[in-house]
C-alpha cells in the first residue's frame, strides 16, 4: 500500500491542457456545449460538479448515473444518498464538499426500457479530464477524494489501484492531496447483508480520514 504523501509513477493528476475558466459559473457554461466526446449525443443533461466554491474537499465519482442524467445534478441517485449517509457518519459535512465526477454525461446501454450504467473507456475519461483539471485548478482544495476506478485513472493514472491503495493519501508529482476509497455504488452490489455491513463500515473508515487530514 502507497502512504500518505508518496508520489506513485504516473502523469500528472492535472494536465497542463484543460480548459481555462475564471469562474466555476463560466466554466460550467463551457461544459454545457461540450462535445468533446461523443457521450453528449445521447445524455439528457450535462452534470456538472456542484458545492461552494470554497470547498476544502472535492469527491470526484465516475459518471452521472440515470437519476443524475435526468435531473442534471451530481450523486442524488441511490449512491448519492448511500454517500451522504456515508459521509453523515463519519462526520464529514457533505455541504462543506464540492462533488463532482470524472466523466460529465451518463453513458449507458439500454435493456428493455432501462438505461444501464456502462463505464467510460479511456479515451472519454481522458477527453473529459479537460473539464475536471479546470474545477480543480479553481477550487484548490485541500484534499480531493477519488472514489473508484474510474476517478483513479482520471486523477492519479493506471497504476494505481483501488482495492490495493485505498485508504491511502497520495500526493502526486507535488500537486494535490487524493485519497483513494471505493465508490459508493460498488456497496449497493453487494447482496450478501454481513458482507455489505463490513463493506460499509470499511468505507466509512476510509472517509474519516478526510476529517482526520482537515484536522492537520
Amino acid at each position: 500500500m502507497l502512504d500518505k504523501h508518496s508520489s506513485p509513477d504516473t502523469g500528472p493528476s492535472l494536465k497542463p491542457d484543460h480548459a481555462d475558466a475564471a469562474t466555476l459559473g463560466e466554466l460550467r457554461h463551457q461544459a454545457e456545449s461540450c462535445t468533446r466526446c461523443d457521450l453528449y449525443r445521447n445524455a439528457t443533461h450535462l452534470v456538472f460538479g456542484e458545492g461552494p466554491e470554497t470547498a476544502e474537499v472535492v469527491l470526484v465519482g465516475e459518471q452521472p448515473g440515470d437519476k443524475e442524467d435526468l435531473s442534471g445534478r451530481p450523486f442524488v441517485g441511490p449512491a448519492g444518498r448511500l454517500l451522504d449517509a456515508c459521509l453523515n457518519e463519519a462526520g464529514v459535512d457533505r455541504d462543506r464538499c464540492y462533488v463532482t465526477n470524472a466523466v460529465k454525461h451518463f453513458k449507458y446501454q439500454m435493456r428493455g426500457k432501462k438505461r444501464l450504467h456502462s463505464r467510460p473507456n479511456a479515451g472519454e475519461i481522458q477527453r473529459c479530464a479537460w473539464w475536471l483539471g479546470a474545477e480543480l485548478e479553481l477550487l484548490k482544495p485541500k484534499l480531493v477524494v477519488a472514489l473508484g476506478a474510474t476517478a483513479v485513472s482520471s486523477l492519479l493514472g493506471s497504476k494505481v489501484r483501488v482495492m490495493r491503495d485505498r485508504g491511502s493519501i497520495l500526493h502526486p508529482l507535488g500537486e494535490l492531496d487524493i485519497l483513494v476509497t471505493i465508490h459508493p455504488s460498488a456497496l449497493l452490489r453487494i447482496r450478501e447483508a454481513d458482507e455489505k455491513e463490513r463493506s460499509r463500515l470499511a468505507f466509512i473508515q476510509d472517509l474519516k480520514k478526510i476529517r482526520n487530514f482537515l484536522r492537520h
